[in-house]
């Protein structure tokens, strides 16, 4: 599909290794926007969440960080054609560089990354990138939110479950803290394949919830539904 309508905006993706895809979806929609006004959304690829966000939180200044250029520039023409482009940037750069040149102000800081660790790469090479971790390991990541979120920031992330559990210890050692959490099945009777966790630097007993997609192939739960219902066409 070269491109996904959403309500009020349409994602263009031909040059995107990554397409749009219900891991995104549930994060735009399910992360904490009310107390944002400074977002950084990481490895934006298409531009996805960057936009999700900008249409959920009127106030927020959103910038978009993605290390390879074909995305970037599609993920410029996307946050230009959409209706909150003076509040979107798109910047081409590693989320390493970037880290490294910008202050830590963000109040909240997204990130749907790549998350494959020991598994085979795919034999392309951008796919690769936007799926391995080879250009972003769990401790750059968790180093490069630890430089850029505030005090008082949240980081929203979804990764497989086997992953998130290998990505919490290392948050840890930079101080950031899971307070709240989402484990996301993809049917009643399966085990949660994702989980999306809520980390800020205050330590404190962690909430989980659980969120079920679908009750048999394209019967969307109510749940799904009304967590999604600002976006999808359908719903």
């Amino acid at each position: 599909m070269s491109n996904f309508q959403f309500k009020q905006f349409t994602i263009e993706q031909d040059q995107c290794a990554m397409k749009v895809g219900t891991d995104g979806v549930i994060l735009g929609s399910w992360c904490p926007v009310k107390e944002a006004r400074k977002v950084l959304d990481i490895g934006t690829g298409t531009g996805l969440l960057a936009l999700m966000i900008a249409q959920r939180q009127p106030q927020a200044a959103i910038d978009a960080v993605e290390i390879d250029r074909a995305s970037a520039q599609q993920a410029q023409e996307n946050a230009t054609a959409s209706p909150w482009a003076s509040r979107l940037r798109i910047i081409h750069a590693s989320i390493q560089q970037f880290a490294n040149e910008n202050k830590g102000d963000y109040d909240l800081i997204v990130c749907n990354p790549p998350y494959f660790i020991n598994s085979l790469t795919p034999p392309n090479k951008t796919r690769s990138l936007a799926r391995h971790c080879h250009t972003l390991t769990h401790n750059e990541l968790a180093n490069c939110v630890d430089k850029l979120l505030s005090e008082e920031g949240i980081f929203a992330l979804i990764l497989p479950v086997r992953e998130s559990e290998l990505f919490l210890p290392v948050a840890e050692t930079y101080r950031l803290f899971c307070n709240r959490q989402l484990f996301i099945h993809p049917t009643p009777e399966m085990d949660a394949k994702r989980r999306i966790m809520l980390l800020s630097r205050t330590f404190s007993e962690t909430t989980t919830e659980h969120l079920t997609i679908e009750t048999s192939r394209h019967n969307y739960t109510e749940a799904y539904r009304l967590l999604t219902k600002d976006f999808y066409l359908n719903f």
